[in-house]
Formats: structure tokens, sequence, C-alpha cells
């Protein structure tokens, strides 16, 4: 729709500043879509641009990943697998622990790394870190793929039952789950990175020490005797890897009440994280 100004003249988009922190203003990310694939297109390439093996680091590092966590955790401390093979029971962690680091890794330094094209071009600053979400599902794509390969090698040569059911309607919700929050939290801590630098510095060791608090290396069922049970159960991620485990394996102590929790915790910081990115949004430029 055109609009006129009081000298007759049109135009095609008109700017205003938002009025509220809470005005998404998605309808203008949907206008801006092309845009976001362009950015997905971006983020996937520029990656691998000037490397020897390129995408291959998607298959390579969830290998390599599987078989030292399968030397340490598996043959030297001995965690039990709940009955999964070791080598699926990791590589499934592996697989949808990435994603989430990926996400979270990337959209927290939105504003910072972003800033020269913000300084210069107007568009809904929201499309960057949703584009960052979108293109890591190519890399999840991969390395899924990868796991459904090691699936049905253990299902035709190592006579492991695999169970196709229902339960596998349960995974596009869990990648929603694990994208929403990983989304919120990456706009919080963007927005606080804008101020306080010392973020981007603790984001990488903080990802690392996260994933020891979810249950990625060890089932839930290993810490019912455990004293420090209760804060890898208040872990909101924790629900989501064991449900990606059931969904492929049918095991575990999984159950479908446990996602609600881990649902109002990606509505919250998907609330406060657009309301804190909207405030940064408007002054960003003179702290960055």
């Amino acid at each position: 729709m055109n609009h006129y100004n009081s000298e007759g003249e049109t135009w095609d988009l008109e700017i205003k500043p938002k009025v509220s922190l809470f005005s998404l203003n998605l309808k203008e990310v949907w206008h801006y879509r092309d845009l976001m694939l362009l950015f997905v297109k971006r983020d996937f390439v520029a990656q691998y641009k000037q490397t020897i093996l390129g995408p291959l680091w998607h298959v390579i590092q969830p290998i390599l990943t599987t078989l030292m966590f399968l030397l340490i955790f598996g043959k030297i401390a001995n965690i039990p697998t709940d009955g999964i093979p070791p080598v699926l029971f990791y590589m499934s962690g592996v697989t949808i622990w990435n994603y989430f680091s990926g996400c979270l890794t990337a959209t927290s330094n939105t504003f910072v790394a972003n800033a020269g094209i913000f300084g210069k071009v107007y568009f809904p600053r929201l499309v960057l870190p949703l584009s960052i979400v979108f293109s890591n599902i190519a890399r999840l794509g991969i390395q899924f793929g990868i796991l459904i390969i090691a699936i049905l090698y253990y299902a035709l040569f190592k006579q492991v039952p695999v169970v196709f059911g229902s339960q596998w309607l349960l995974l596009p919700l869990l990648v929603i789950l694990m994208a929403g929050i990983s989304l919120g939290l990456g706009i919080i801590i963007s927005s606080l990175t804008t101020k306080y630098r010392d973020f981007s510095v603790l984001i990488t060791f903080g990802i690392q020490l996260l994933m020891y608090a979810t249950p990625v290396v060890y089932p839930l069922s290993f810490l019912s005797n455990k004293s420090y049970a209760w804060i890898i159960y208040w872990n909101p991620l924790s629900a989501i890897v064991e449900g990606f485990r059931f969904a492929l394996f049918h095991t575990g102590s999984f159950t479908y009440s446990s996602l609600l929790y881990p649902f109002i915790f990606m509505i919250v910081v998907l609330l406060f994280g657009a309301m804190y990115f909207n405030k940064v949004e408007r002054t960003f430029m003179d702290t960055v």
C-alpha cells in the first residue's frame, strides 16, 4: 500500500519508531522473508568458504565428538546408557545439542557481528537471529541423517530393534522447542553484549558447562540417587534431550507432561528477549 505525505508525494515504505517494547511487527518480518533467505544462505556458505573440507565438518564433528564421549564416559567412567547402544546414545545427544549450541552461539553475537549492516540499511532486526535459527536447520539435517544411518547400521548388523512409531512425531516439536529457547536466550545475551562485552567471552564457556548440566552424555535415570539431580531436572533442556532419545529409541524416563516446563520457559524467554531486544535496538549503535 502506498503512503502519501503532506506534499502529495508517495512512497512504498513508512518507517515509524516503535511505541511498545512488545511491538515485534511480525508482518514486517514476513515481508522481508526473501532477505531472511539470503542471510540463511550467507550463514551456511560463509561458514565454510575458506575451509578444506567445507560442509563435511558437519559430519566429522559429531562423529569425533561421539567417539570421544564413548571413550571418556562409556569406557572410562562406565556410565550406563539406558539400554541404548553407546554410540547411538552419544550421537543422538550430540545431534540435538549441536543445534542448540550453534543457534545460541551465533544469535548471541547478532548486534556486534552485524553492526556494519545495521548502521547502513533498514530492515527488521529480528530477521538476523531468525535467519541463524533456520540456517542451523541445515546443519541439524545433515547430522540427523548421519544418526539415521548409524541407527540403520545397528538394526541391520547388530540386531538392535528400531521402533518406528507415533513417538517420532515428537521430533519436530522438540526441534521447535530447542529453536525457541536458543533464540530467546540468544537475543537476550546479544542485547547485553552491546554494553557488556564480557558476555561474548563467557558464552562459549557457559555453553560447555550447560552441556554437562544437560543429559547429553548420561541418562536422567543415572541421577536417581544423586543429591544434585534437582539442578538437572530444573534445566528445561533436559526434558528435550530425553524426549529426543525417547522419540528415536522408545526408551528412557521421558514423560510427555515433562515438555510443559520447557514450553513455558520458551515462551517466557522469547517474550522477555523480544522486549529487551526492542529496547536495545533503539540505541545500540551508540554503544557497539
